[in-house]
This record gives C-alpha cells, structure tokens and sequence, in this order.
C-alpha cells in the first residue's frame, strides 16, 4: 500500500523540489510515496476532511511555511486543532530562526527552505516510520 504526502504550497517550484527531494521510496523499508499537490489552503482542508471521513488516508503533510496568502504554519496550528488524528506535518520554514514558529504551529518537525534534499528526506522518513502500519515486507 502506498504513503499518500501532501504536499502544500503556492510555488510550484516549491512541490517540485519537495517531490523530487523525497523521490518514489526515500527509504527502503517505506512503501511508494504518492503525491497529492494543493496550492490552496482550501484544497488542504478538503483533502483533510477527506482523511478524517476516512475516504483517502493521507500519511505526511508537507506544508510550506511562506506560503501565501495563507501560510503553512498558520495552516498547520488550524489542522492540529480542528482534525482529529491529523497526520504528521513537516513545515519549510523560511530561515532556521523561525523555528519558534514551527514549534508554535504544533509542526511535528521543521526544516529551513530552500529544500535540502537529504534533509527532507531524512526527516520525512522518521515521520513516516511512525506508522508501523506502512512498513513494507
């Protein structure tokens, strides 16, 4: 069974560099990433809603933090307290000091864009890897 990512941002570069970062299987003992790209807020909240009804299980959100008009830590702070069960949520934070609002948001783990591709996928993969369930083998 695939790992379903959102990935979140207004910058298509942005969810081109987080997709390609991550790749199809940033770890071998993790099933095949798929990937469904929002460049809205409204289309995050859509697609959460669907996860808490149970109709699409999404496994990470990658939310990006200079997102406008809506950013990704305010995104994040609204989905940790509105959607029960929220999956785990990485957030690309414009600088390393802005990593106080990160843990504001309730993140589960930040890292500074633009995108370090080894990075990402290492953090990635331990958010993953908490859900035993989608372990491969």
């Amino acid at each position: 069974m695939a790992l379903n990512v959102l990935v979140y941002s207004d910058d298509r570069n942005t969810r081109e560099q987080v997709r390609l970062a991550l790749g199809r299987r940033p770890a071998e003992d993790l099933a095949e990433l798929q990937y469904l790209e929002c460049a809205t807020a409204p289309a995050v909240i859509k697609a959460l809603d669907a996860h808490a009804k149970g109709a699409k299980r999404l496994d990470l959100l990658v939310l990006d933090g200079e997102a406008t008009p809506v950013g990704g830590m305010g995104l994040c702070r609204q989905l940790k307290d509105e959607i029960y069960g929220c999956p785990p949520v990485l957030v690309l934070i414009g600088r390393p000091q802005d990593s106080w609002l990160a843990a504001w948001s309730r993140a589960d783990a930040a890292i500074a864009a633009p995108v370090d591709p080894a990075a990402l996928a290492e953090t990635a993969t331990a958010l993953l890897r908490t859900g035993k369930q989608h372990l491969v083998g």
